[in-house]
């Protein structure tokens, strides 16, 4: 299956030797897929979107609702993607680009920074959810979320501190808030060099739940189902 990543950041140089990129973490999540770039965070995208079975796009350091170039570019972007029906993951601003494009809203939470490994309830049962499991345990790097749904769309999953955790649009797009690609060291990371943002309280409680059990693995397979089913795999 032919998949394309937007690729909406980088990992800093001096940290990707150990971490690779986040193309790498893609990778390493999906070797299963055959995989295209698009650095899309610095004006590279696709000419032909019939040329890929499905889109995914990858966190940022950026907000969706900033007025960018690139950002309003991409949301067009997403917008064609919906039209016509090709299949779009996003991960965290990846997550946030569906709501934003298709006509919800993302703002900075009221419940501020979400950090660390977080459980989310699953909400509403879908076919591509195999094997089930009622909650979901994966590892969170936002201040922003989805706090105004789009058209169409349906919460699957959320927590009192992420309401809308997973959520789908139609039936062929679907935003996960968090970051199953990411490792707990990389998460820990990014935690220790925002200490100065996030204060020493939500950074300590943060590397603290890195002592739990994560779903990555549970979640790799939802989105192959979730791209399976609609191709009758």
């Amino acid at each position: 299956m032919k998949a394309a990543l937007f690729l909406c950041d980088h990992v800093k140089p001096e940290d990707q030797a150990r971490f690779g990129d986040y193309s790498d973490m893609f990778a390493q999540l999906f070797p299963e897929f055959e995989w295209t770039v698009f650095d899309v965070c610095n004006g590279h995208f696709p000419e032909d979107l019939s040329e890929h079975d499905v889109y995914f796009a990858s966190g940022s350091h950026r907000s969706v609702y900033e007025k960018e170039d690139w950002i309003i570019r991409l949301q067009a972007t997403i917008r064609d993607i919906y039209q016509e029906k090709k299949y779009f993951i996003g991960f965290c601003f990846g997550h946030q680009l569906i709501g934003e494009a298709l006509g919800g809203k993302v703002a900075k939470s009221p419940y501020g920074w979400c950090v660390g490994v977080h459980e989310f309830d699953i909400q509403q049962q879908e076919k591509w959810m195999q094997p089930f499991q009622k909650n979901i345990s994966l590892l969170m790097m936002c201040q922003d979320q989805v706090i105004q749904l789009p058209e169409n769309s349906r919460v699957l999953a959320g927590s009192a501190q992420c309401p809308v955790g997973i959520f789908q649009v139609g039936e062929t797009m679907l935003g996960i808030q968090a970051h199953p690609e990411f490792s707990k060291a990389y998460d820990r990371l990014l935690m220790e060099e925002r200490i100065g943002r996030m204060g020493e309280a939500v950074v300590e409680k943060g590397i603290a739940s890195l002592d739990k059990g994560v779903d990555s693995e549970v979640i790799r397979g939802w989105v192959f189902g979730f791209v399976g089913w609609g191709f009758g795999l």
